[in-house]
């Protein structure tokens, strides 16, 4: 079984405790809904919200960013011009997201940076992660019929149930300039990708 709070440290005391019990692809199936949830009980002094995207007023988001909701961005963020945050995205505080990254459907924790023109879909990424520049977290298994994404649990394929489903980053993950995740990646704390690889679970 893979648990979140095995992946990402102080889980279960973040703002996402209530969905401590759920499996990666089944917070991100349910992101749009969770975020919308949390955006209703987020602090109005601390936020600027509006539209279901609350924007934390130490945050910094530039012209040119293209944001959609839900969307709940955390103190001290940086969104570059050129981002797109789209399709129910949670951000936590000190991320950034670089000119030309787009960030669909996922949550990220604190002090993780999406470095440029990556992508970065239906994903949970913990804390202190980096992925540097033109780096892809896929989402869609484009090359089958079967679109069923699967995951790997102590040695052995499992089916999510889910036909988009990106990656779970453990904290302080590295994943190299231009490597790609396919669907299904499940990395431990302080995995290394490196630059220009491919990490395929169902491969291994």
């Amino acid at each position: 079984m893979i648990r979140l709070t095995d992946y990402i440290a102080h889980f279960s005391q973040s703002a996402l405790a209530p969905w401590a019990d759920l499996t990666p692809w089944a917070l991100v199936t349910q992101a749009p809904a969770v975020v919308r949830q949390l955006l209703a009980e987020l602090p109005a002094d601390e936020y600027l919200i509006r539209d279901d995207i609350a924007i934390h007023r130490t945050a910094t988001v530039e012209p040119g960013a293209l944001l959609k909701p839900p969307l709940i961005i955390g103190a001290d963020c940086f969104i570059a011009s050129g981002a797109l945050l789209r399709g129910g995205c949670w951000l936590d505080e000190g991320c950034i997201i670089g000119p030309g990254a787009e960030l669909k459907t996922s949550f990220v924790f604190s002090a993780s940076k999406l470095a440029h023109f990556n992508f970065v879909g239906d994903s949970v990424l913990g804390h202190g992660i980096n992925l540097e520049a033109g780096s892809i977290v896929a989402n869609y298994r484009n090359e089958r019929d079967d679109k069923n994404v699967q995951v790997r649990v102590d040695g052995a394929l499992k089916r999510t149930g889910c036909d988009k489903f990106g990656a779970l980053l453990g904290d302080q993950c590295r994943i190299g300039a231009n490597a790609v995740l396919a669907p299904g990646a499940v990395l431990k704390p302080a995995s290394v990708v490196g630059r220009g690889q491919v990490f395929d679970a169902e491969n291994d």
